[in-house]
């Protein structure tokens, strides 16, 4: 394929994901077809069918867009536990700021009476691969010594929840939270430097 048609054919489906987003969040997932993301995304049916057969595929396709990293972190060297949580709290703090993810938890928490099943493909494709990631780095930093995390899913909980208390929950109840790139990387700093200290070998 061209690039030019693979320019066209990645922002069709860019389209395709925004319109079904936005239609999702005002009608609803289940009130919102296919056909109308088609016209709402301005293709034609046949190519979102083509795309994202059910609503099922579009709705995952839009998780994992929201959760997948521009660019994954460096090697996390074990032996420097600091600077690994930074680096992987930099790039979670960065996943809760897009303005997709908002969009997306409200979508989920709205639906849940009615489709549970949302939240945990949610929880599965989005949030749990990049929990994988924290708890597989925190069980290598008590493999090599420099920490010692006897519970590293538990350990992962902790960081990641201090970071999303200041970058996430405030903007899911308060439209104007937009705290500056400093404050951002100050609540990563300290979220690393707390789990260095919890966790440092005596």
């Amino acid at each position: 394929m061209s690039s030019f048609h693979e320019r066209v054919a990645a922002d069709k489906r860019a389209a395709i994901l925004a319109a079904a987003t936005a239609l999702f969040g005002t009608q609803g997932y289940a009130r919102t077809s296919l056909a109308q993301v088609a016209a709402a995304a301005h293709v034609s049916r046949s190519t979102l069918f083509k795309r994202f057969p059910t609503k099922d595929a579009l709705f995952d396709a839009i998780v994992t867009d929201v959760w997948t990293p521009q660019a994954p972190p460096a090697e996390l060297d074990p032996a420097d536990p600091e600077a690994g949580l930074r680096a992987l709290g930099t790039l979670y703090a960065e996943l809760l700021s897009r303005p997709g993810m908002t969009a997306l938890l409200r979508l989920v928490i709205s639906e849940a009476p009615t489709s549970p099943e949302l939240g945990r493909r949610q929880f599965d494709l989005g949030k749990m691969p990049f929990f994988e990631e924290v708890r597989g780095y925190l069980e290598a930093t008590s493999r090599a010594g420099t920490l010692a995390v006897d519970d590293p899913t538990m350990a992962a909980t902790q960081m990641l929840g201090m970071i999303s208390n200041f970058v996430l929950w405030p903007r899911m109840f308060l439209p104007d939270w937009d705290p500056e790139a400093g404050e951002v990387a100050r609540a990563v700093e300290e979220a690393a430097l707390t789990m260095s200290a919890r966790y440092a070998r005596c």
